[in-house]
């Protein structure tokens, strides 16, 4: 296993209304735990598209789900493409979709990510390498407003012209 387990497992699974046969999508797959809870409660015939931009969380997740293989495609790729992979795989219809949104636990714990201030690492938080710019790239070249914007609107930071102000500074 990946020594990731997945919160709230039960609550997906019933809020997917899992069903013996049934097509699944993960769009956020991780190391694979929901997806192996989808594949075990659709069993037998539930099928899986798993996708995920990070391709360690996908090879972590190849290795997970292994004795699904005759069940799933596990992608490499933003799930901002859904309706084109699941067009490309004839994947259709689908029975549920699950986005598990934010950082997970192996991002954090793997230093050269960047994704923890605990290491000293550079500063990269990207999920996938095909990302340009890095969080380095970002709070080294961007300017002070943008940065404030930045914050406010994704970290909903109400001092984020205070904080753009001293990274600016420093």
């Amino acid at each position: 296993t990946t020594g990731h387990e997945p919160v709230m497992v039960a609550e997906c699974i019933e809020a997917l209304d899992v069903q013996r046969g049934g097509r699944y999508v993960d769009c956020t797959l991780g190391g694979g735990g929901h997806a192996a809870a989808i594949l075990e409660e659709s069993a037998p015939g539930g099928q899986l598209i798993g996708i995920d931009a990070d391709r360690r969380a996908v090879k972590a997740a190849e290795r997970r789900l292994k004795h699904y293989a005759r069940d799933i495609i596990l992608i490499n790729d933003n799930f901002r493409n859904l309706e084109k992979i699941c067009d490309g795989y004839a994947f259709r219809p689908v029975n549920g979709v699950l986005f598990d949104l934010g950082l997970s636990s192996l991002q954090l714990a793997e230093a050269g990510r960047g994704f923890s201030f605990q290491e000293d690492a550079p500063l990269d938080m990207r999920f996938s390498e095909r990302q340009e710019i890095t969080a380095a790239d970002l709070v080294n070249t961007y300017p002070e407003d943008e940065l404030a914007s930045i914050i406010y609107r994704y970290g909903e930071e109400r001092r984020s012209r205070q904080i753009a102000r001293r990274i600016v500074e420093k």
